[in-house]
């Protein structure tokens, strides 16, 4: 394999993904300058396939980067017309005022939005600009200079048999060169991962801290519906097993978004976030909303909480991190695609001035200045200590301590400083003997489900005879380790049932079964396992979930 020969192309900026910083990044370069050469290239099978996302958006990265956008019909058609706040209890619920709240938290002149369409009429703006945008074509490897720079990706290797050797139909794909590489790839990319590893990009840093949010769309009784509402709740029946909370938007057509987050920060490692999520639905609030409806779709994905502290230097010889890459999500807002698009705006703003000089291959400094100290380091900064007092000091002292905290930083400064995250959420897991198993209800089939028919909601797909992307450091490990200390916690974090221990049938003996087939590209195994032992590289192109508007 590592003899194989490909074409290269050449580019002045080669963006690897095609979400909300890779596409307005892709724009602002062809804004700047119409011919500059850019490529966009996404591993999904369409623009938007793989994008999840809540979604209540600030229009600030669309106003900054395309200010006629209403004109132009972006699909912001949904704005938000109520804000409820509500504290959970297994058979009632409290509101939440929302006066006390910081201004930063009202959701006034936000959009509810699908951000996989969001990102498709995004597309559609930047061929229209001149971007060549190639969905398809999963980023398999780094392609590194003589002085060590990154230089491009290799993009479009299929036909991989399950052996990792070349099969009949095998594909070698391309090498795309630029003078500059962005990723853009979202909450823990693979190809960021290896350049923040390559470059120790988070010396220094806080650890990286994150959620997994699952989401339904639930078209319901035209009665009940009320366009533009905008809910979350915190409380059960998470109770003190794990932070997070839900959201349920009110968009048009009858449908409503109903979400799930659980910080994946927990200890016990019996939590199933997963049938947290489907016990949710039962609460009398939302049972009472979505009794009559139906489920027309299912994803996940994983979300970065760390914040201001955890993130990491941005850019490396020739490369530069965008959006979640590096971890842009406001926790209490439950918003990070307007950072988004402001860090693409940035990156593309410091490549032009770059290249207009000469440069090329070098560190984008002036792109990681903008983003620390311009509107996104604001935007993060005002709401630094909100998650770390949630892991430490739970619900209700996060609450109180946070708001006040974060009402001191609107005026701008701080009594509790910067507060640091500690450890990892693989680290921070205990072992299972410290821990009572949680009883979870089975699912009925009316509101709630189980995890494979849910996932066959999600659409996903991929091809069966090449290997699996999911890969083991130790192959051992999971059922010498994980199960006996445990209790296997990946049969329960992944939210798509990829995981499971089966007894042989000969040997009595247990499994560790890796089903990638159903994986929905979260990332919660490369994140959650409590001994890093699963690596979650790319498939081939176009393979995964094929989110309709996620």
């Amino acid at each position: 394999m590592a003899d194989i020969e490909r074409e290269a192309m050449e580019y002045d900026v080669v963006i690897v993904g095609a979400g909300p910083a890779g596409l307005s990044a892709a724009i602002r370069l062809k804004q700047l300058d119409a011919d500059c050469n850019v490529v966009v290239l996404e591993k999904g099978s369409e623009v938007g396939a793989h994008i999840l996302s809540g979604a209540v958006l600030d229009p600030c990265g669309l106003d900054a980067l395309i200010p006629d956008w209403k004109e132009k019909g972006a699909p912001l058609n949904v704005p938000v017309k109520e804000d409820n706040f509500y504290m959970l209890g297994e058979a009632g619920k409290v509101r939440v005022p929302n006066f006390p709240m910081p201004p930063l938290m009202n959701n006034h002149g936000n959009y509810i939005v699908s951000m996989g369409n969001v990102c498709r009429w995004m597309a559609e703006q930047a061929e229209e600009l001149g971007v060549e945008v190639f969905p398809g074509m999963a980023c398999s490897k780094l392609v590194f200079g003589d002085n060590g720079e990154v230089k491009g990706v290799v993009a479009g290797e299929m036909g991989i048999g399950a052996d990792g050797e070349p099969g009949p139909s095998y594909e070698p794909g391309m090498e795309l060169h630029g003078k500059y590489v962005f990723l853009s790839e979202g909450v823990r990319g693979s190809l960021s991962k290896q350049v923040i590893a390559k470059y120790g990009l988070d010396e220094g840093k806080e650890p990286q801290k994150y959620g997994l949010g699952m989401k339904e769309i639930w078209e319901i009784d035209p009665e009940k519906h009320r366009e533009g509402t905008v809910t979350h709740t915190m409380g059960w029946p998470l109770g003190k097993n794990a932070g997070g909370g839900s959201f349920i938007y009110h968009l048009d057509n009858n449908q409503v978004y109903v979400g799930f987050v659980v910080h994946l920060g927990y200890k016990n490692p019996h939590v199933f976030p997963y049938m947290e999520f489907q016990r949710f639905k039962h609460h009398p609030m939302v049972k009472e909303l979505l009794e009559g409806g139906k489920r027309v779709a299912y994803g996940a994905r994983a979300i970065t909480e760390g914040g201001y502290q955890s993130m990491p230097k941005m850019v490396a010889p020739g490369v530069a991190l965008l959006g979640c890459s590096v971890g842009m999500v406001n926790v209490p807002r439950i918003k990070g695609n307007h950072n988004a698009m402001l860090s693409g705006k940035a990156a593309a703003e410091a490549a032009f001035e770059a290249m207009s000089a000469g440069r090329s291959g070098d560190e984008l400094t002036d792109y990681e200045t903008e983003v620390r100290e311009g509107e996104i380091g604001k935007d993060l900064k005002k709401v630094r200590n909100v998650k770390p007092l949630w892991s430490k000091y739970g619900l209700t002292t996060s609450l109180a301590v946070g708001g006040f905290d974060m009402w001191c930083n609107t005026f701008g400064f701080s009594l509790l400083g910067t507060m640091g995250h500690g450890k990892s959420d693989a680290e921070v897991t205990e072992k299972a003997s410290k821990h009572k198993p949680i009883d979870y209800p089975k699912p009925d089939g009316k509101l709630s489900f189980d995890r494979l028919t849910n996932v066959s909601f999600s659409f996903t797909n991929h091809e069966e005879s090449q290997p699996a992307h999911l890969k083991l450091k130790d192959p051992d490990l999971p059922v010498k380790v994980n199960l006996p200390e445990y209790d296997g916690p990946s049969a329960r974090y992944c939210p798509a049932g990829v995981y499971e221990f089966v007894k042989d049938d000969k040997t009595g003996e247990d499994r560790f079964v890796i089903n990638f087939q159903n994986c929905v590209h979260c990332k919660t195994c490369d994140i959650k396992d409590p001994k890093q032992n699963i690596v979650w590289t790319t498939p081939q192109g176009g393979d995964g979930p094929n989110y309709p508007n996620m």
